[in-house]
């Protein structure tokens, strides 16, 4: 009989749903966004654990209902998501906090306590990762335990997002190396173990931690009985999964030492995979979901993001003529840039909208528009915005090929953003590489698709798994070298902007 895997991504605003079969082969995927965000304090960046139900159900039955897919032959379930996600979950399962998210600021002080409790020095030696606010989960558990100990005395197990799910559909619990990579509790550089003696001097009782599993390990059989109705059968194996970014990476051919790739959506992630565990404290460091590796990811936290606040907040004319017109408000924004000269008229952007991680990590950064005149316009302000991804990512490829020895020329690129045929060039210029943009939009939900293959014994391990997705090309952009000389002098100001000014944002807050 013919076997499908399923996988479930669980992004910033949306919920990505994917059915392969076992040949790589894409048989239906939907989309589902949220329901209206939480009404939450200035800084804080949660989303409903509730919204996040209902959207899985939802693009399954879309999928079913009006896909026609039948649900009987999925052999395999996959989880990727968002991370971190930090949950907090009750004896019996029960949510008892929202999904605390990567962007969240409400937990500055508890990381301040870390660094000073643990020493940073130390902190890096041991989970290859530095410590800030919502970018590493061990800041959010200390906020509950600090300002919610009614809470923390009830958490059976902080999780992340893939921690809930999978016990949703079958009332186990774990965490992958990932995901785990992300809590400033993990042994990241080989001991691929919880540090009790990191969550203690932290203040976190190891005991609240779930089981660590790698990504392909099966959590466990089907047992969700809203699952089971939809025709999915009872006992299907279930893995855990992984983080976004590198279940995405699988899907994308990212296995293997020297492998480059770039994910552009809310955020914009350049992710090198090394088989060393050498790391830079400028990226984020993780387990990869393939054993024996580990990728370095270099995460600007609100690249796209920085793109739709302007939409939302300076479009909404091109918002309205896209909905009359059909068209998209994002091709009609970037057209307007397109008009603007290469360096935006002069106008340099810092992406920072609600602090960065990599590579400056400050919870108190924020966007800025610099060198701007009465000379310009709104193309040149999207523009800049555009440009200011392309300075960013150039920035971390240059700490990533100085820490591996390795010339990157060359890498692929996906996601929503990627397919915009100006923004991907003007990547290519400033970056001097050339970028191949893959066919396919959402590679998270299909790498988690592929774990699950790997659990249910469809697939003989993750590299099987990897290779049996068809990666076609939708657009090669070769880098010019026409602009450099304005794309270099632009370069210098992005790279300088941040230090200069980095004293004035707390002042902003």
């Amino acid at each position: 009989m013919e076997r499908y895997l399923l996988g479930l991504d669980v992004g910033t605003s949306s919920l990505k749903t994917a059915i392969i079969d076992e040949n790589g082969n894409m048989i239906g995927k939907s989309m589902e966004e949220y329901d209206e965000p939480l009404n939450l304090p200035a800084g804080w960046q949660e989303i409903s654990a509730d919204s996040i139900w209902h959207a899985i159900m939802s693009g399954m039955k879309r999928m079913i209902c009006d896909g026609g897919i039948d649900p009987s032959k999925i052999a395999g379930i996959g989880i990727s998501c968002l991370c971190p996600g930090l949950v907090a979950l009750g004896e019996n399962g029960e949510v008892l906090h929202n999904p605390i998210i990567y962007s969240d600021r409400r937990s500055v002080e508890e990381a301040e306590i870390i660094k000073q409790t643990v020493g940073e020095d130390y902190l890096f030696y041991i989970t290859a990762n530095r410590c800030m606010s919502g970018a590493m989960s061990g800041t959010s558990m200390l906020w509950i335990k600090r300002h919610r100990p009614e809470i923390y005395e009830k958490t059976r197990y902080f999780g992340h997002i893939n921690t809930m799910i999978g016990g949703w559909l079958t009332g186990k619990y774990a965490m992958d190396y990932s995901n785990a990579s992300y809590t400033s509790m993990f042994e990241t550089r080989g001991g691929l173990k919880w540090s009790a003696e990191l969550a203690n001097r932290i203040g976190i009782d190891p005991r609240k931690l779930p089981p660590l599993m790698s990504s392909e390990e099966v959590l466990g059989g089907l047992c969700n009985p809203e699952f089971i109705k939809l025709g999915v059968p009872e006992g299907t194996p279930v893995v855990i999964g992984g983080g976004d970014t590198a279940c995405a990476s699988l899907a994308a051919g990212i296995v293997s030492n020297g492998d480059v790739c770039e994910s552009v959506g809310t955020t914009n992630v350049l992710t090198v995979c090394v088989d060393q565990p050498n790391f830079s404290p400028s990226n984020i460091n993780r387990c990869h979901v393939v054993k024996g590796t580990w990728i370095y990811q270099g995460a600007m936290s609100h690249a796209g993001g920085s793109l739709r606040w302007f939409r939302d907040e300076f479009c909404m004319d091109l918002a309205a003529q896209a909905k009359e017109t059909g068209e998209d408000v994002f091709d009609l924004m970037t057209a307007a840039a397109g008009k603007s000269a290469p360096g935006a008229n002069g106008v340099v952007f810092l992406p920072y909208m609600m602090g960065e991680r990599s590579p400056i990590w400050d919870s108190d950064a924020r966007g800025v528009f610099f060198g701007m005149s009465l000379n310009n316009n709104r193309g040149d302000l999207i523009r800049a915005i555009l440009e200011a991804a392309g300075y960013g990512t150039r920035q971390l490829k240059e700490i990533a090929e100085g820490l591996t020895g390795l010339e990157i020329q060359h890498f692929s690129s996906m996601g929503g953003g990627a397919r915009s045929r100006i923004w991907s060039q003007i990547k290519a210029d400033i970056i001097g590489v050339d970028i191949d943009v893959l066919d396919m939009n959402d590679m998270a939900p299909v790498g988690a698709a592929l774990l699950g293959g790997v659990g249910a014994g469809i697939y003989k391990d993750t590299i099987e798994a990897s290779s049996r997705i068809e990666r076609k090309i939708y657009r090669h952009v070769s880098g010019s070298r026409r602009n450099t000389e304005v794309y270099d002098r632009r370069y210098e100001v992005y790279k300088e902007l941040y230090p200069r000014i980095r004293d004035l944002f707390p002042l902003c807050i």
